[in-house]
Parts: structure tokens; C-alpha cells; sequence
């Protein structure tokens, strides 16, 4: 019987986060950097500092593993393979980035242009993270547990 492998979500899913973590990073310090600047100061708010940050690694590590456990549980009914990492990084897409981040743009927190470009910027990068993770996963096998 095939398993899930719970070592292999958490790899998987660390790699993943890093590529998170480096995209992110990409974005919001280097392509949009000062557009975030400008839009934070609009507000009244502080650039998020230190505490923050550590806050956002760590979420986007979490998200890796979320992205590589929903590719396992996918992964039994539409098989092993780059198809269906794509097909769980755009599900992550469009509920995380679109949705959640969608929000902010109806609701006018960010320019349309910051908000859009951040969106059209994960939806590579999520699909990315889902197949460096997808990559490092493999399903245990042998006896099913309380089988002997």
C-alpha cells in the first residue's frame, strides 16, 4: 500500500518555501521595491522591519509545505509528475494570491498597478515552487498502518 511520506511533504515543501522566499524577495525589494515604499507611506505605515519579515519567511516556508501536501493528495487521482505540480501551484495561486491578495485592490488599500503586478508575478511563481517541491516527493510504500 502507498503511503503518504510526511518527510518528503516537509522537504519538499522547505524547497519549495525557499523558492517563495527568493521570488518574494526578487519582488518586493528589487522589481517593486519602491513602489511599495510609496504605497506604504501613503498609508501612514512603517516599512515592515525585522519581526515582520522573519514573519513573512517563515509563512512563505509554510506555504511551500502546504503546496507539497495538497500535491500528495492530489497526486493519487491525477497522477505523479509536473502536470499536477503545475495543476497544485495554480490551485495555491488563485486561492492565496488572487483571492487573498485580491482583496486589497477592491478594497483600494494598493494601487491597481502594485497589486497586479505582484499577482501576474506569482502566478510563476507558485508553479515554480510546486515543482521544485513536486520534484523532491516520493510516496512510501510497504504495509498500511496497524497491517501487518
Amino acid at each position: 500500500m502507498v503511503r503518504v511520506n510526511w518527510a518528503r511533504i516537509i522537504l519538499g515543501g522547505l524547497l519549495a518555501g525557499l523558492v517563495l522566499n527568493v521570488g518574494e524577495y526578487l519582488l518586493n525589494n528589487s522589481a517593486l521595491g519602491e513602489q511599495w515604499q510609496n504605497a506604504m507611506s501613503a498609508m501612514n505605515l512603517a516599512q515592515p522591519g525585522g519581526s515582520a519579515i522573519a514573519v513573512m519567511v517563515v509563512w512563505m516556508f509554510l506555504v511551500g509545505i502546504y503546496i507539497v501536501g495538497l500535491y500528495a493528495a492530489i497526486r493519487p487521482r491525477y497522477g505523479a509528475g509536473p502536470k499536477t505540480a503545475l495543476c497544485t501551484g495554480l490551485a495555491v495561486w488563485l486561492i492565496y494570491c488572487v483571492l487573498g491578495f485580491g482583496s486589497t485592490l477592491i478594497m483600494g488599500m494598493f494601487p491597481a498597478k502594485l497589486v497586479l503586478t505582484a499577482v501576474a508575478w506569482e502566478l510563476v511563481e507558485m508553479p515554480l515552487a510546486a515543482l521544485a517541491g513536486a520534484w523532491l516527493y516520493k510516496e512510501e510504500t510497504g504495509p498500511a498502518a496497524g497491517q501487518a
